[in-house]
């Protein structure tokens, strides 16, 4: 006769209180479940097949361990069939009825009407954080080309046709001088502008007059 905790960590409470509760009570694992597994849960449906008869289960709420109404009542029926102990810590429901002795049946039924609104609640939340997680993402890194690569694909696409801003682009360079550059160094004959072949600096005109005989 095993005692196993169960925690859905569907929205932002951190559930220490509950998970201190478990562990007082004798758990000897407290199965943590994230927002991830909202859809499937996988770590529930395990175990639940895990449970044995005499085993007790420990959750934090009802509505925090079932997804609605019907797998509320299948839990239920599992855990009568195999005769597990269920205790909500805050439900206040121990299905031995020993921890919790002030609870009535009316407080039962105002848990099962309050059901489905804490439910939707849970749901809202969950769908709210994976909608975030799918939408804000860090900004990709460019990718930086090894130099070879790099040289290699500007020349390529200036002897291509492609425009000067598409190679500058393309090239991650943050001045166009140095595509002058790159194209002067593999001898690339300049087509474009209004001058051809490879650019180089030019030097200061110099201002000479000519001596002139008086």
């Amino acid at each position: 006769m095993a005692k196993v905790g169960y925690i859905f960590k569907g929205n932002n409470d951190s559930f220490d209180a509950e998970r201190e509760w478990m562990q007082r009570y004798g758990c000897v694992q407290i199965v943590e479940e994230t927002v991830e597994h909202e859809t499937l849960r996988p770590m529930w449906k395990q175990l639940m097949a895990n449970l044995q008869r005499g085993d007790e289960i420990v959750i934090s709420k009802f509505s925090n361990a079932a997804r609605g109404l019907r797998e509320l009542a299948a839990f239920i029926e599992l855990c009568r069939i195999k005769i597990v102990r269920v205790i909500s810590i805050h439900d206040r429901v121990d299905t031995r009825g020993e921890l919790f002795p002030g609870t009535t049946a009316a407080d039962v039924l105002w848990i099962i009407g309050a059901f489905p609104e804490e439910i939707a609640a849970l749901r809202k939340y969950s769908a709210h954080v994976e909608k975030l997680r799918q939408n804000i993402k860090a900004p990709a890194m460019p990718k930086v080309l090894p130099k070879a690569e790099r040289d290699k694909t500007i020349v390529d696409m200036y002897i291509n046709g492609h425009s000067f801003d598409d190679i500058w682009a393309a090239s991650g360079f943050s001045s166009k001088s140095s595509i002058w550059r790159i194209l002067n160094k593999y001898g690339v004959k300049l087509d474009r502008g209004q001058t051809s072949g490879p650019r180089v600096k030019q030097n200061p005109k110099e201002d000479g007059t000519n001596e002139g005989n008086s």
